[in-house]
């Protein structure tokens, strides 16, 4: 598993920066490109790294300012028919799939993390398709409603900011949070309202018996312990680079249903049912957070006390510091 990084280094720092990746084990393909960019002014030096060593690599190039005069960007190797790239994966300590990028981390979750449009319409519709779910009582309209919720993402930068102190993270994630669901169930609501006035449907479909989607307002014992396993498996796909992982993730999860119930109680009247959805929607919510907080911190804790580099890694970029 290999990471191909692009580094613009101001002319200064070239000479450090080649010297950081030469000393990395985990290093393979190193290049450099005198002079060629224009913005920001510098050398370009692209390199292969396994993925076991980018952490600390970026870290030691951040202490070399590379990130403020120059810039740093990463991307997937999907396939590398190369010797070299072998031994890199072979001499980097760990394994690839353990290892932890958090400078990509926290900027995929920031990202994943912002109130857009985008963001909102797929939460909106989540939401109508689950207020249609229940309605229709269909399993299948609900897990479909469950995969295109994107309220993951704003849970796992919660988690993120918490562990890495980052307090505008925190505070965006919550915006999106809130912001996301309070605009979901409005719209749900003036839409149940709609077909309520059609004559469509009437108050009794929150009273009747919903076979294929009635656990949606069924908080019980194994909520809590769903949310927590749901919490953990979504961290680890998130920070292994495992994306496949996290559909599994939005399915066992009924967030997204949980608001759209509050929306149709909300227009319907229906007093019990809300208080269950509302009960379901907090305890899925904070079995998550507190399961991804926990999560994170515990492979922030292992992951900075493995030997992820050589030694002289980190001479290499205090040396240039002084």
């Amino acid at each position: 598993m290999l990471l191909h990084l692009r580094i613009t280094a101001p002319h200064d720092r070239t000479d450090a920066v080649v010297a950081l990746l030469e000393d990395c084990p985990g290093t393979a393909h190193v290049a450099v490109l005198p002079g060629v960019s224009l913005s920001p002014v510098g050398d370009l030096v692209m390199a292969d790294v396994a993925r076991e060593s980018a952490d600390a690599l970026v870290a030691g190039l951040r202490r070399l300012h590379v990130d403020r005069d120059g810039s740093i960007t990463m991307e997937a190797v999907d396939a590398a028919v190369s010797d070299a790239a072998a031994r890199a994966e072979d001499l980097a300590p760990g394994d690839g799939s353990d290892a932890v990028v958090w400078e990509q981390v926290v900027r995929t979750t920031a990202a994943d993390s912002t109130l857009s449009v985008a963001y909102l319409a797929f939460l909106t519709i989540a939401t109508l398709l689950a207020g249609v779910a229940i309605i229709v009582d269909s399993a299948v309209l609900v897990i479909g409603a469950m995969v295109l919720g994107p309220e993951f993402g704003p849970l796992a930068a919660l988690a993120v900011g918490v562990v890495h102190r980052r307090p505008a993270l925190v505070r965006t994630a919550a915006k999106a949070l809130v912001v996301g669901f309070a605009v979901a169930i409005a719209i749900t609501v003036l839409l149940a309202l709609v077909g309520y006035g059609l004559g469509w449907y009437g108050p009794e479909v929150l009273s009747d018996d919903r076979p294929q989607t009635g656990f949606i307002t069924a908080p019980d014992r194994w909520s809590p312990i769903v949310a927590v396993l749901a919490g953990v498996a979504g961290v680890l796909s998130l920070t292994a680079g495992r994306s496949g992982a996290l559909v599994g993730v939005f399915i066992s999860v009924t967030t997204v249903p949980a608001v759209a119930d509050i929306g149709l109680s909300l227009a319907l009247g229906g007093g019990n049912e809300l208080i269950r959805a509302a009960v379901q929607l907090g305890v899925n919510l904070a079995g998550i957070l507190v399961a991804a907080t926990v999560t994170l911190a515990v492979q922030k804790y292992l992951w900075h006390r493995l030997p992820r580099t050589s030694p002289r890694v980190a001479e290499v970029g205090a040396r240039a510091t002084r």
